[in-house]
C-alpha cells in the first residue's frame, strides 16, 4: 500500500476549516474528472457513504468510501475523520485532522492509505507521491473556497 500524509495550515477557525474539507461533494469541485455522490441521509456522521466516480464516461470507477469515525472539533479538542474506502479499484483508509493553530488558525493533517487494485507494490512510491500531490492542491483549494 502507499502511505502518504500532508498537512496545511489555514487562516480559518477549526469548525470552518473541517466543514470545507469534510463536505463531501465539494472534493468533486477540485478533482479533476471527479464527481462525488453521497448516498445516505444527512447530516454526516459515522456510517455516511459516498462515491467519488473519477474518469472520462465509460472509463472511469468508483471509489465507495464510509466514514467509519467521526469527531467534529470542539473547543479546543481536534477534529477527525476515518474513511474507509470499500470499492474494488482503490481500497484502504484516509483520515482527515483539523486542530486549532496559533492565532485562530487551524491546522489540518491528511493521512492516505491506499492500494489500487492490479498495481504491483513496486509503483506504491509513485502512487504516494501522486497522491500528495492531488491531494494537496485538492485541500489547498476545499482551504480556500468558501
Amino acid at each position: 500500500m502507499a502511505t502518504f500524509q500532508l498537512e496545511r495550515t489555514a487562516p480559518l477557525a477549526p469548525d470552518e476549516a473541517w466543514r470545507r474539507v469534510t463536505t463531501w461533494p465539494r472534493h468533486g469541485d477540485v478533482t479533476p474528472l471527479t464527481r462525488i455522490t453521497v448516498t445516505t441521509p444527512p447530516p454526516t456522521g459515522e456510517g455516511t457513504v459516498f462515491v467519488a466516480r473519477t474518469g472520462p464516461g465509460p472509463l472511469g470507477f468508483d471509489d465507495p468510501m464510509e466514514v467509519t469515525e467521526w469527531r467534529p472539533p470542539t473547543g479546543d479538542s481536534p477534529g477527525f475523520c476515518r474513511l474507509e474506502k470499500r470499492g474494488r479499484t482503490v481500497m484502504g483508509w484516509a483520515e482527515i485532522e483539523v486542530r486549532p493553530g496559533l492565532g485562530g488558525h487551524s491546522r489540518v493533517v491528511w493521512r492516505e492509505d491506499v492500494r489500487v487494485r492490479f498495481l504491483p507494490a513496486t509503483f506504491d512510491g509513485l502512487l504516494a507521491w501522486a497522491g500528495r500531490v492531488m491531494f494537496g492542491r485538492a485541500v489547498d483549494q476545499l482551504l480556500r473556497r468558501g
